[in-house]
């Protein structure tokens, strides 16, 4: 026990009585300085105290921890009950949240619709909305009462009396007695049963929440949780309830008394001066590493690069100086064409230097966050926590039934619980998708504790069910086979209700309908009883109906005003709550079989957003969608990471998201912006003929640039930073060594409440490098929600990497993230109904510089880059199984459609300030060059059909593009061709893809080259100078109409202008090589060179649209007449114009004297 003395000498920290007009607890720090002086410095008086930046050193590093000892208990709230549990009214409020659907948005009241029932089945699981529970003994009420995370009744008095959140909040604020005894709320005592007196206590306690200090913010207290190291999660009681003072100084290694503090020690021989002692000895191992490509292989690839550069120089040079005066039209296109030819391939080139690969150690992750330690004595998650945000837009696109497995592979997900949130964003505010995921949420009730019984991949059902592999194979335990069997046809049954939720929507709307019509025409037929002039029928608006017979707030089948897809109120609805801190073990089900006893059956916090549209308003399609997720879980749940996927991207690695938080919490992973994975797909035919899986693109292009400043965001599957999403800049290294200083200097005192927690948030342009944020023009840029504002430091700090090292710089300390949430009350949920209307971006920042970015149909290469520039970094995790799975369209048309929407954003970018031309000095060389090839490359169409055209006129002429084929030509030719196939192969080599893979990309880069890209080139052009805007067609996910085949789209012929290009490439050329073939042949002085070079470039052009042709041609011979016609058109045409403007020698009569034998 340290003496009272050595606390009033030493470092102290005394808790002065709560502020009479405040009620908040404040503490005093100070110290003694060498002349004997005391020295105050409480965070209220630093600034003021020292003003130096010498003596201010001193204080840059302390931590002061107050942990709630029986001496040090924080005051409670005055006005409640003193007998009253209070964990009671938080659990009460929550679920009444989690039990109500919150609508409101633009001149309208925000209110919350108490829901008894949310889908028409049964709902069993307490955490999710509208669970079976008991009802409210109260007279006339009959609500439901409030239950626990087991769905045990929550009884605030000890005589068990049944009372719903309504009736025990009107009871506090009248007389605050309870109507079962007539007397003051007594909670039971810890030790009694529960409800019924027979049921078996909780398989572990569960810890009663802290109480916080009246007047108290929200983010206070998340900042109060996130610091302290040593805070009530930390500390154990004996058997007896009583604290053991002992065990306590033991656990936290302090100062019993008033607190404790740790200083640095001042020691100029020591550079690791302030930590504690065992960070400094313990061996610090990283979370991640850099897999270099060999040297056998990328050197040489690198010196073929210089090769084919050189090789290319020259022969444009040689072109240049030798003519073809017999067709300087024809020289003269070419030669334009291969100059752009070589840069667009220099471009492309240039930023595969540097291919670097990436591997993370899952085993270190655990160790680091998840086993105990001094910081974390009871072994809790100590990782950050990650929302998850899934996109779909339209229930007829985008069937529910995949986004439902989407949602179900995320709550399965092998991340903590508690620290997992799921978000689902229904832009088009669909009932069907809305009764979809409920059903969802219903089902993984049984679905996500299978997957962690019996360890099952992928934790999509659909995909599990459907594996072609064997379903048994390393399964151990006995009774893998039943539950296997039971979940199946659990399944089965799941997937006919969402099926059958589309007509089952309209029949209960239809009944609704009919019974209000009847009720409409008795009350017409009563009035008219007592009127003189008959009354005209009564015409009710058809109204679309939920499960507990109330009006969907949003769009209606049939659209009506304030219920249509673009004028609609916000609406949100907790599906499932917040999950408890602590692991919830099942129990066995005797009547189905079901042993749960050893498995957590908790399940993610999972919350359903529509985002309020009106009339008037540009709501910026997915980007101005995202944005109102960004909002709304900074209110909730406030996760300093972000995953998003599309609707039909699904988990298919379980420790996906461990793997990405691997490099944003290892050392140096404050800098990264985003982790983006490669996207994969399935349902792909096996030839890829369309080039689908996109393979050169992920596993070449990607993992080069992430040798660089790292990967572009490709739209899904991208873990990002929220605080990168905010705008800020990353960290700046400072030599001082200060976590905070690093981010900045400090140029002036800051009054900020919470000016330590916000230094590293800065906002700067180029012309103010070193300036710093502040925070009263937050409201300017992010809106004027208290809330929303609040959170930004709290993400900042929990999103820090571990500083379990001294080399570790602005990392924060370890168990700082052990507290749980805060639980939802109505008044979060209505602030995030309040940061999702239509007019809350309006004169902020959203979309300009904060969140994804609007002004492009392509929002997430835009996105990307706006972090690049401002310095950030990115990382490309390709694991070993895939971390996410999606779909892709087979058809051609299709597939066209997607390309042309790719294509239209990069020529928007190119055109607008995100061009990388005017990029800023953060952005690295040679991602520079790589974000200037993204809105360069549509261009290259125009040249490549120009191109393609050359071949047959070469042969409609008799001339080609040089005079002779000489050696020099061919030389260069083979030379050049030669390179690029040695790169080809050592590109290969590197990154794992197939030779086919690498063919089929090249010939769609043909295809989409010749039809998409040049639609692209047109479409901006017009947009820039006309101000046409483009819209775009959302890609299908759902599949074909032949159910017996897989690839039934494949085959389907769906005629559109795209094909118009390619079609007509393709007839030319067989024309041209006909008539070139038949003038040689029947020539008396036949130019077989000027054949062969004519005959060899169209055949490598057919060669490259050999796909095009075979998707044309359809199935079993179903080629569409539009086809035939447009060909023969195409076709004559060109033959006739040929032949008009170009007579054979010595006729001048239109088709000359040439004829067929």
């Amino acid at each position: 026990m340290v003496s009272k003395h050595a606390l009033r000498t030493s470092w102290s920290a005394r808790i002065l009585p709560p502020n009479a007009a405040t009620g908040k607890q404040t503490a005093t720090i100070g110290r003694r300085s060498k002349s004997g002086r005391h020295i105050s410095s409480s965070r209220n008086g630093l600034d003021d105290e020292l003003g130096s930046a010498a003596s201010s050193k001193e204080f840059l590093s302390y931590h002061v921890y107050i942990p709630p000892t029986p001496d040090n208990q924080l005051p409670v709230d005055p006005d409640a009950s003193p007998d009253l549990d209070p964990s009671i009214s938080a659990r009460v409020e929550e679920q009444y949240v989690s039990n109500s659907l919150f609508t409101g948005g633009f001149n309208s009241v925000t209110r919350a619709q108490l829901m008894n029932k949310v889908i028409d089945s049964e709902t069993t699981h307490p955490q999710m909305a509208g669970a079976k529970g008991s009802s409210c003994a109260t007279h006339g009420c009959g609500a439901k009462v409030m239950s626990d995370e087991r769905g045990n009744d929550i009884l605030p008095c000890e005589c068990d009396y049944k009372i719903c959140r309504d009736c025990f909040v009107q009871g506090l604020k009248t007389n605050a007695t309870c109507p079962g005894c007539n007397e003051p709320y007594k909670a039971k005592e810890k030790n009694e049963s529960s409800v019924n007196g027979n049921q078996d206590p909780p398989a572990s306690p569960q810890p009663s929440l802290p109480t916080t200090p009246a007047g108290m913010s929200r983010m206070e207290r998340r900042l109060s949780r996130v610091k302290s190291m040593n805070c009530s999660m930390s500390l154990t009681r004996s058997k007896t309830e009583i604290f053991d003072h002992n065990r306590w100084l033991f656990e936290t290694k302090g100062t019993y008394g008033y607190g404790n503090a740790i200083w640095p020690k001042h020691n100029d021989d020591d550079i690791e001066a302030g930590q504690p002692a065992e960070l400094v000895t313990k061996p610090w191992r990283p979370l991640t590493r850099i897999l270099k490509i060999p040297a056998a292989v990328l050197s040489p690839y690198r010196v073929l690069i210089f090769i084919r550069m050189a090789v290319l120089g020259f022969f444009l040079a040689w072109r240049i100086k030798h003519k073809n005066p017999d067709a300087i039209w024809l020289w003269g296109m070419s030669v334009v064409c291969e100059i752009w030819f070589a840069f667009s391939w220099l471009l492309d080139q240039l930023p595969k230097l540097s291919p670097i690969n990436r591997a993370t150690d899952l085993l270190v992750l655990k160790e680091k966050f998840e086993s105990p330690s001094p910081a974390n004595p009871a072994g809790k998650s100590d990782l950050p926590g990650i929302d998850v945000f899934v996109s779909t837009a339209d229930p007829e696109k985008e069937p529910p039934l995949v986004t439902a497995n989407t949602i179900l592979s995320i709550l399965a997900a092998d991340y903590p619980v508690e620290k997992l949130a799921c978000y689902v964003s229904d832009d088009g505010g669909a009932l069907l998708t809305f009764e979809a995921m409920a059903e969802a949420a219903s089902f993984a009730n049984i679905w996500v504790p299978f997957c962690r019984k019996h360890g099952i991949e992928p934790r999509n059902p659909d995909s599990y069910f459907n594996l072609k592999r064997d379903p048994y194979k390393n399964k151990v335990r006995s009774d893998f086979v039943k539950d296997r069997r039971r979940l199946k046809r659990e399944y089965e049954e799941f997937k006919v209700r969402i099926n059958g939720l589309s007509d089952s929507i309209r029949r209960r709307s239809d009944a609704y309908h009919a019974r209000e019509e009847i009720s409409a025409m008795k009350r017409q037929r009563e009035a008219a009883a007592y009127a003189d002039d008959p009354k005209e029928s009564v015409k009710i608006q058809k109204a679309t109906w939920m499960a507990d017979g109330t009006h969907w707030p949003g769009p209606w089948i049939d659209s009506a005003p304030a219920h249509s897809r673009g004028d609609h109120a916000g609406i949100i609805q907790v599906m499932l709550k917040s999950p408890s801190d602590e692991p919830l073990l099942g129990s066995k089900d005797e009547t189905k079989s079901f042993d749960l006893s050893e498995i957590d059956i908790r399940l993610p916090l999972l919350v359903y957003v529509s985002r309020e549209k009106r009339p008037g308003y540009d709501h910026n399609k997915k980007a101005g969608a995202m944005n109102a997720l960004v909002r709304a879980s900074a209110v909730m749940s406030n996760g300093p990471f972000i995953l998003n996927l599309d609707c039909d991207h699904y988990v298919y690695n379980s420790q996906a998201l461990r793997e990405g938080m691997c490099f944003m919490m290892d050392g140096g992973g404050d800098h990264i912006c985003y982790v983006q994975f490669p996207q994969r797909f399935e349902g792909i035919d096996p030839s890829d003929r369309y080039a689908n899986h996109n393979t050169v693109f992920f596993d070449v292009n990607m993992r080069a640039l992430d040798g660089l400043q790292g990967p572009v965001y490709v739209g899904t599957g991208c873990l990002f930073r929220r605080l990168a999403l905010y705008g800020f800049d990353p960290p700046r290294e400072d030599p001082r060594g200060s976590c905070f200083s690093a981010c900045f200097r400090r140029k002036k005192k800051s009054n900020s409440t919470f000016a330590e927690e916000t230094r590293a948030l800065r906002m700067t342009d180029e012309d103010d490098e070193d300036s710093m944020m502040n925070l009263s023009t937050f409201p300017k840029k992010f809106g004027n929600s208290n809330i929303l504002l609040d959170s930004i430091p709290v993400a900042e700090f929990q999103g820090r990497p571990l500083a379990d090292h001294p080399a570790v710089k602005n990392g924060r300390p370890p168990g700082a993230l052990v507290a749980p949430r805060d639980l939802l009350d109505a008044s979060t949920v209505a602030e995030a109904i309040s940061v999702i209307s239509c007019w809350y971006e309006d004169k902020t920042e959203w979309g300009q510089r904060v969140g994804w970015i609007y002004g492009s149909v392509t929002e997430d290469v835009v996105t990307g880059y706006r972090m690049h520039n401002r310095g950030w970094r990115s990382v490309y995790c390709v694991t070993k199984r895939d971390a996410f799975r999606g779909t892709a369209p087979i058809n051609l048309t299709d597939r066209l459609h997607q390309v042309l929407r790719w294509a239209t954003g990069s020529v928007e970018i190119f055109f607008s300030r995100n061009n990388a031309l005017v990029s800023s000095t953060r952005l690295n060389f040679l991602q520079r060059i790589a974000y200037l090839n993204v809105g360069i490359y549509p261009f290259t169409s125009i040249f490549l059909i120009v191109y393609c055209f050359l071949p047959a006129l070469s042969l409609f002429s008799g001339q080609f593009i040089v005079q002779t084929l000489n050696v020099t030509f061919l030389a260069y030719l083979l030379v050049i061709t030669v390179t690029l196939c040695l790169l080809a192969v050592l590109e290969i080599k590197w990154s794992g893809i197939e030779l086919e893979e690498w063919w089929r990309n090249e010939q769609f880069w043909l295809i989409g080259g010749t039809s998409a890209h040049f639609a692209a080139v047109l479409q901006g052009l017009l947009k820039v100078m006309a101000g046409i805007e483009i819209s775009f067609t959302l890609t299908s996910k759902s599949a074909g109409d032949e159910e017996d085949d897989d690839y039934a789209e494949l085959y389907a012929v769906k005629w559109t202008s795209l094909m118009i290009p390619p079609v007509t490439i393709m007839m030319v050329n067989l024309i041209g090589i006909a008539v070139g073939v038949s003038r040689t042949i029947y020539s008396p002085a036949p130019q077989w060179s000027k054949l062969v070079g004519g005959v060899f470039f169209s055949s490598w052009v057919l060669a490259h649209l050999y796909p095009f042709a075979k998707g044309l041609m359809g199935r079993r011979g179903r080629t569409p007449t539009i086809v035939f016609v447009w060909s023969g058109l195409i076709a004559i045409t060109i033959s006739l114009l040929w032949v008009a403007i170009n007579p054979p020698a010595g006729n001048s009569q239109i088709g000359g004297s040439f004829t067929f034998p």
